[in-house]
């Protein structure tokens, strides 16, 4: 179980920082099941849109990362809506 679970956060994660790299956004390296990426501008706007199109993550403004969204690691699949929905948001869509 152990394996399955860490080769399945180690496949999203670069699943993740791929489709960061494609959106031209930096992120914080991360050995964990999350990843925090900077969007460049305020992120709360950005987390909102994100909420009204079914996406949670996690504004990081108290950790003095106020352009930055923490995103934990999902299935391909979620972790495919959540760059999808991302991307949308950042076109202005």
């Amino acid at each position: 179980y152990l394996e399955q679970t860490l080769a399945i956060n180690n496949a999203g994660m670069a699943q993740l920082t791929a489709g960061f790299k494609a959106l031209d956004l930096p992120w914080i390296p991360s050995s964990g099941n999350f990843v925090a990426v900077d969007v460049l501008q305020a992120a709360m706007p950005i987390y909102n849109a994100l909420l009204q199109k079914g996406v949670i993550v996690r504004p990081v403004a108290n950790y003095e990362m106020p352009n930055h969204l923490r995103v934990s690691i999902g299935t391909e699949r979620e972790n495919q809506i959540f760059l999808d929905a991302l991307a949308e948001v950042l076109r202005g869509v």
